[in-house]
């Protein structure tokens, strides 16, 4: 009877050892955000080696005891090499401060980020105006090594430290009302130049927003460092989203405003080229962008007589775990 039974399933239901693998690194990793320290699927943070010539960000004396304990979250992490800390510094889109790669690390080293604070509002029971060390201080961070993919079809691979979205958002005991998640970027000209140039053409502050159960999700992180450092102002300090199964412009930088709404709510992009940039933005090399191809991307470090190119995967890699949000939705329209 035994021998029957396993003759009877086909080769194509059987799951791939790689897919069980991720699947039981993922569950690890469920378990893991109430109680990391304690699982199989925490690590320690190994010294980061940085050269010395290179601008370091050590935060401000509330933040660094919580990166020091921080831990690495393996279940949720790529073992992939993370690209260079010179490179994640210095390669980056923040319009914020400026159109080019290199603007942001140029242009927002005077950026003040602390003290901050961010506005909970909308439908939740429990809004209101909170110092960014008081939404912080419940919550152990954590390394995740994730893949960032950027629509313009390059990507790199980055040790981010934060702590889940979701937990954040309980806290606020969300309404039966709240479908979406809006955030906003701060708006101020007078530190952020790309806001009063002549140049940009988006409406300021920069706006995004996720479904309540993207924003749910335990992939989805509120980052506050990276390298083990405190988030340096080019990569979106003090305080940034990160959802590593869609394109990077869904992953804003510098939070101010976190409202829980009922609606749609409209976004910088999609409202700027609504036939370029969809709401949900998810990576899918099968939908490409109007002006290029999105089936492979240039992983940096790369070089222009030596671009290393890969094939772009679905949701960046993470279809397993997130593949089932858009069970029945049409990619193509939907994108």
């Amino acid at each position: 009877m035994l021998i029957k039974r396993r003759s009877s399933i086909k080769s194509s239901e059987i799951t791939p050892e790689s897919v069980y693998v991720n699947r039981r690194r993922f569950l690890q990793g469920l378990a893991g955000t109430t109680a990391l320290a304690l699982t199989p699927g925490a690590s320690a943070i190994p010294a980061y080696s940085l050269d010395k010539d290179q601008p370091q960000y050590p935060g401000p004396d509330w933040l660094q005891g919580a990166l020091r304990d921080s831990v690495r979250n393996e279940a949720f992490s790529t073992d992939e090499k993370p690209a260079p800390y010179g490179n994640i510094i210095t390669h980056n889109n923040f319009y914020e401060f400026g159109l080019g790669k290199q603007d942001p690390s140029q242009k927002a080293q005077a950026f003040k980020t602390d003290p901050w604070k961010v506005e909970i509002a909308g439908e939740v029971n429990k809004p209101g105006v909170y110092n960014l060390e008081d939404l912080l201080r419940p919550h152990a961070l954590e390394e995740r090594i994730y893949r960032l993919r950027c629509v313009e079809a390059w990507s790199m691979v980055i040790p981010w430290m934060g702590f889940s979205l979701g937990d954040l958002l309980k806290r606020f005991e969300p309404t039966s009302k709240a479908k979406y998640v809006e955030f906003t970027t701060l708006q101020d000209s007078e530190q952020m130049p790309g806001q009063r140039s002549f140049f940009s053409t988006l409406d300021w502050p920069y706006v995004e927003g996720l479904r309540m159960d993207e924003a749910m999700h335990p992939l989805t992180l509120l980052a506050v460092g990276l390298y083990g450092n405190a988030l340096p102002p080019q990569n979106g300090a003090p305080f940034r989203l990160v959802v590593p199964w869609k394109y990077g412009f869904k992953s804003i930088k510098s939070i101010v405003k976190i409202r829980l709404v009922e609606e749609m709510p409209g976004t910088t992009w999609n409202r700027t080229a609504s036939g370029e940039y969809g709401f949900y933005a998810n990576v899918n090399p099968a939908v490409d962008h109007p002006r290029w191809s999105q089936a492979t991307e240039r992983r940096l470090p790369s070089s222009l007589f030596s671009p290393n190119i890969v094939d772009t995967r679905p949701f960046n890699g993470y279809a397993d775990e997130v593949a089932g949000l858009y069970s029945g939705m049409d990619l193509q329209r939907w994108f």
